[in-house]
């Protein structure tokens, strides 16, 4: 069963270098869509500093491990000169009731900047990516704006060669001491986000530019990957339940070629401005559940466990998200996103 497992996951690692989807997979995209689309940069009032660590298929030795963080705020916030009625928590009232959407206008034109620094490993392989985004939102109308972002970095793909543990099957000495390799690519996203009170749409591809990859050294060649842009279309539409409950529905469909559309569907609840709770399904792959506390109008807090419905259910138990998000420079007192909920 230990040689199946190291097996059936090498074999995984080295399919997504040569035709599967190459970046890691989130839960909580929902609470950080900047992760998907750099378009989202600067879209709010403040800067929005996340912090993310996700454990993958637990249970499963050498299972991929993402962390990550990003920064985002607008450049200018004199875009932002209007106090909002959400600065104020009477008892009894919901700050982000019918009142506040019915009164809500977009923010006037302005820029936003942000950067991301992740890490994802998956046994001998290690991604570790840095980028700088900038993004541009201009009005369409009065409660609808357009927003468009590009971010630009590189990438560090590294193999250690000295983890390529196959078990019982006997391997040269010299492969697995041959220490770690590195390869530094380029790397480019770009994206569009149309936003209002009540919906948004939006479309981003990352890693535009196609290019091969390979580990090569003395002892160890394994050639032939190539990293693939990966596209990305998201939509997500507000419904006032009731004064205190709005029903936040929304949807992340993919698509990397060769690989056939993917996608998730989103469902998430939230109560007034302080607690939120949610689920999810990824098609062909499992379902999730998700929940947030908003502490205060500085820090939040989102939990989410995901369930394999594909074979890995078998060896996994399951799969913890967990991110920390702080406002920084908050001056209107905003519990809860206004713009990218």
């Amino acid at each position: 069963m230990y040689l199946k497992k190291r097996l059936f996951l090498v074999f995984v690692l080295f399919g997504n270098i040569l035709s599967a989807q190459q970046r890691p997979y989130y839960t909580q995209y929902i609470m950080n869509n900047y992760l998907i689309n750099p378009a989202v940069a600067g879209i709010e009032n403040y800067w929005d500093l996340k912090l993310s660590h996700r454990l993958q298929w637990v249970g499963l030795q050498d299972a991929p491990v993402t962390t990550y963080v990003t920064i985002q705020g607008p450049i200018h916030k004199a875009a932002y000169n209007n106090e909002t009625a959400t600065t104020f928590h009477a008892d009894g009232v919901n700050p982000r009731g019918t009142n506040y959407w019915r009164n809500y206008t977009a923010p006037d034109p302005h820029g936003g900047i942000g950067f991301t620094m992740l890490n994802d490993r998956t046994g001998p392989l290690n991604r570790f990516a840095v980028y700088g985004t900038y993004a541009y939102h201009v009005g369409l109308s009065a409660n609808t704006n357009l927003s468009a972002g590009i971010s630009a970095g590189f990438t560090n793909m590294s193999l250690d060669a000295s983890k390529l543990n196959f078990g019982t099957i006997t391997v040269d000495p010299a492969v697995s001491g041959s220490g770690l390799i590195n390869k530094i690519k380029p790397d480019i996203s770009a994206g569009l986000w149309l936003y209002s009170s009540d919906y948004f749409i939006g479309l981003s591809a990352q890693q535009i530019i196609p290019q091969q990859i390979a580990f090569s050294d003395n002892t160890v060649h394994l050639e032939n990957g190539k990293l693939v842009p990966h596209l990305f279309f998201s939509a997500g539409y507000r419904m006032q339940l009731s004064d205190d409950i709005s029903f936040l529905p929304s949807t992340l469909i993919r698509y990397i070629s060769p690989l056939p559309i993917g996608f998730d569907v989103n469902a998430k609840f939230q109560y007034q401005d302080l607690l939120w709770a949610g689920a999810s399904y990824r098609y062909q792959d499992g379902f999730a559940a998700m929940v947030g506390v908003n502490i205060n109008h500085n820090i939040n807090v989102g939990y989410s466990y995901d369930i394999q419905t594909s074979q890995l259910n078998t060896v996994s138990k399951g799969t913890h998200e967990i991110l920390i998000g702080f406002l920084l420079g908050n001056k209107y007192g905003d519990w809860c996103p206004r713009n990218l909920w």
